[in-house]
């Protein structure tokens, strides 16, 4: 990420837990002006977590900016949990947060995972959305599931892919998801760390074009591993509990009339492309931009300032 494009958000002037039901209590923290146009970052995963970094691209003199750790993963409680922790208690965690914060309506911000999350609460509440910001598009259709799980990024990054396969046996590998959802939900410790450290680093190694050693040690961290693993591969196996696949797609003519911009990297290889493509076909009125030159993280070249860019003209 370009510090030099990006704002000094300083330190958080709130921060606070939030509970959401008998089983779990969500972190969540505000930046920049109380008095300014409210904003909510979604970050990925699901089970990624959030950083003080995401509320960089909102001018902290006009924006009111809130992060929060989704259900089972950063300091959010209890960690890794997959009990009551599907898309929909997420979004009812949203509205929860939104009127606990007496907030009206809220710019919302989300990238890859993160822009799944946003399509599900505007699509459900759009009557609370004021405009969406989306980057490296990501709706757990079959097809973009199968892309990166099991094949497609595997003919780009074969080396990668052998080592993520490699926890598995050859007669599970038709089924990858499903093989190490069974691993990550197991009762071996050393096996569910063992499949969550394979899982996580393969994500984190294909995240941009050029490599990036921390975020692979960060990704192969126990406590990050475990519940960035254990609840995407919940959330995939269930195809994102949505009723049908595509639905984010499908649905998406319910955001006419909500302004929104979708950043897309061009070499994107975890959310390739075409789903951007998809969903700016069917919502009216959005703004698609391809940043060349640029893979699926907000640290890819253009990306970042995009985001930036669309936050500042969405300021007043």
């Amino acid at each position: 990420m370009n510090a030099g494009a990006l704002y000094d958000p300083g330190e958080p002037f709130d921060a606070g837990r939030l509970r959401v039901s008998a089983l779990h209590e969500i972190a969540y923290w505000q930046y920049g002006n109380p008095r300014g146009k409210t904003a909510v970052y979604l970050h990925g995963g699901p089970g990624g977590g959030s950083a003080p970094e995401m509320a960089r691209f909102f001018n902290p003199q006009k924006y009111r900016v809130v992060l929060f750790d989704q259900r089972g993963c950063g300091k959010s409680s209890p960690s890794a949990e997959l009990r009551e922790n599907t898309t929909w208690h997420l979004t009812g965690d949203m509205e929860s947060l939104r009127e606990h914060l007496q907030i009206g309506k809220w710019l919302v911000c989300g990238g890859s995972w993160g822009s799944a999350l946003a399509l599900a609460y505007a699509q459900r509440h759009s009557q609370n959305v004021s405009e969406i910001i989306l980057r490296g598009i990501f709706t757990l259709r079959r097809s973009e599931l199968l892309w990166f799980y099991q094949e497609g990024a595997n003919r780009i990054f074969p080396d990668l892919w052998e080592e993520f396969v490699a926890p598995i046996p050859p007669a599970e590998r038709g089924d990858m998801m499903s093989a190490y959802h069974r691993r990550l939900t197991g009762e071996d410790e050393t096996v569910r760390l063992q499949c969550a450290r394979a899982w996580s680093k393969w994500e984190a190694q294909t995240l941009s074009l050029a490599a990036d050693d921390a975020r692979v040690e960060q990704f192969g961290g126990e406590e990050f591993a475990l519940a960035f693993a254990r609840i995407e591969c919940h959330y995939f196996v269930n195809a994102g509990f949505f009723s049908a696949d595509g639905q984010l797609i499908n649905d998406a003519p319910k955001l006419c009339g909500i302004p929104g911009v979708i950043v897309q990297g061009r070499y994107d290889i975890v959310t390739p492309a075409q789903t951007a493509w998809d969903l700016h076909r069917k919502w009216k009125g959005s703004q698609l931009q391809i940043i060349p030159e640029a893979g699926h993280a907000t640290t890819e070249p253009g990306i970042a300032q995009a985001i930036r860019g669309a936050a500042d003209s969405f300021s007043g």
